[in-house]
């Protein structure tokens, strides 16, 4: 049976816990294969909205068994009041499997992310200061606290002390910040680990056999194509690889188990924090998308930079991610207007891109071609079908998947678990 990815095929934000949870009553697992609490993945059921950070979007399906895979870095502190504020809302988090190789945040990560961004002033990356980065660095230099460490206190203090050694340095010397004890940060930390040690498994041997015995299996990513650390806006990117085949890397499955990769897109486009954004709209049709759109950031608040589709963005994540099928999302925020813009290329210093730039100043220095599409007065947030629609937002849509490299097979026109119409089955 099938591992299907589902990626975000912008900068984030695109609606992939919508997504997640309209597929969950037809998978039996959900995998969360990298980031941290940096991101945020907003599902709303009924009249309720829950806001998840570190927990993959699976955990509201009741029959599907939600896993936090080897390559998300986690704060326990934050899982943990995830999990109790769920509890507290009647969502049990019992079935949830949290791999044993997953790199933890410590404190000195929190710190570290804060001030360093702090320092970088205007050459800042705009990054969250929750220590997903400096968690990141400590993994790739094989320094990293991996969630076993914490049932075994020997190791967790050796490798804590070890940590602190470096971290103090640089943390004192540099920064002119104050020194971090080990000894509380290990009783913090062992404490942590005594109410997660019934989650914690051999995530990646069980998903393999999930999907042996025929299970649907969701790889779920968090941040976006744009963000990922190699094939992203580097670097105004993530630390990880939020991409299809980082999929495999953060969950522990081999490549030939993946049979579709879903790229979720919104009608427009978004990005947080610094960084190029050719689309971007500084004036009060930004203000319009954003406000009617909603687009605050779920972990942050912070508001989102807004700006038109942009069909170079959609092909080179079609490209980069194999992308199978698009979900569409937020369709009805672009009700009311007269024309919708779209880029379709980009003009660099008078050459046009019909792909993405192979540099990063190409990019920087990219002002978007743009075509316009008729728009639709209609409220579509009630719409059943895709014939439902307005004849333009029709339109609007099949030009979209002319031009993004792969077929649309989903469209989201409300933020409800009810508002999305299913042009083909995802799974």
């Amino acid at each position: 049976m099938p591992a299907i990815v589902l990626v975000g095929a912008q900068w984030g934000d695109e609606g992939k816990g919508k997504a997640t949870d309209l597929l969950g009553g037809d998978v039996d697992y959900v995998v969360r294969y990298q980031g941290g609490n940096n991101a945020g993945h907003t599902v709303v059921i009924g009249d309720k909205s829950y806001a998840l950070h570190l927990l993959p979007s699976g955990v509201l399906s009741p029959d599907v068994v939600p896993v936090i895979g080897n390559g998300v870095v986690i704060d326990p502190g934050v899982l943990l009041d995830e999990i109790d504020g769920l509890k507290a809302r009647g969502v049990t988090c019992e079935r949830l499997l949290i791999s044993a190789n997953a790199h933890l945040i410590m404190p000195h990560h929190r710190a570290l992310d804060k001030v360093s961004e702090r320092y970088l002033g205007k050459a800042r990356i705009g990054t969250t200061g929750r220590g997903i980065g400096p968690s990141y660095g400590d993994k790739i230099a094989r320094m990293g606290v991996r969630v076993q460490d914490l049932f075994d206190t020997s190791i967790l203090t050796q490798k804590i002390e070890l940590a602190l050694r470096e971290k103090n340095q640089v943390l004192a010397k540099v920064y002119n910040r104050r020194r971090i004890e080990a000894a509380p940060i290990v009783d913090e930390y062992v404490a942590y680990g005594e109410r997660l040690k019934p989650y914690v498994a051999d995530t990646g041997l069980v998903v393999n056999q999930a999907l042996d015995e025929g299970k649907v299996v969701l790889l779920e990513g968090a941040q976006g194509t744009l963000l990922d650390v190699d094939h992203g806006s580097y670097p105004f990117v993530t630390s990880s690889s939020p991409t299809a085949g980082g999929a495999c890397a953060g969950s522990g499955i081999g490549p030939t188990k993946v049979t579709r990769v879903i790229g979720i897109l919104k009608a427009y486009t978004t990005r947080v924090g610094s960084g190029p954004f050719p689309t971007e709209l500084l004036d009060e049709m930004g203000e319009f998308l954003r406000t009617t759109g909603g687009e605050y950031g779920v972990t942050t608040g912070r508001d989102r930079r807004c700006g038109w589709f942009d069909a170079v963005i959609a092909r080179y994540a079609s490209r980069v991610n194999g992308i199978t099928d698009f979900f569409l999302t937020k369709l009805d925020v672009l009700s009311g207007l007269d024309k919708v813009p779209v880029c379709v290329a980009y003009d660099v210093d008078g050459v046009r891109h019909d792909e993405m730039p192979a540099s990063q100043t190409e990019f920087h220095h990219a002002k978007p071609v743009l075509e316009y599409f008729d728009g639709w007065k209609e409220d579509i947030s009630g719409a059943k079908t895709f014939g439902d629609l307005p004849d333009n937002a029709r339109a609007y849509v099949r030009a979209l998947e002319e031009i993004s490299g792969a077929r649309i097979s989903a469209i989201g026109v409300g933020p409800g678990r009810d508002q999305t119409l299913t042009l083909r089955p995802l799974i």
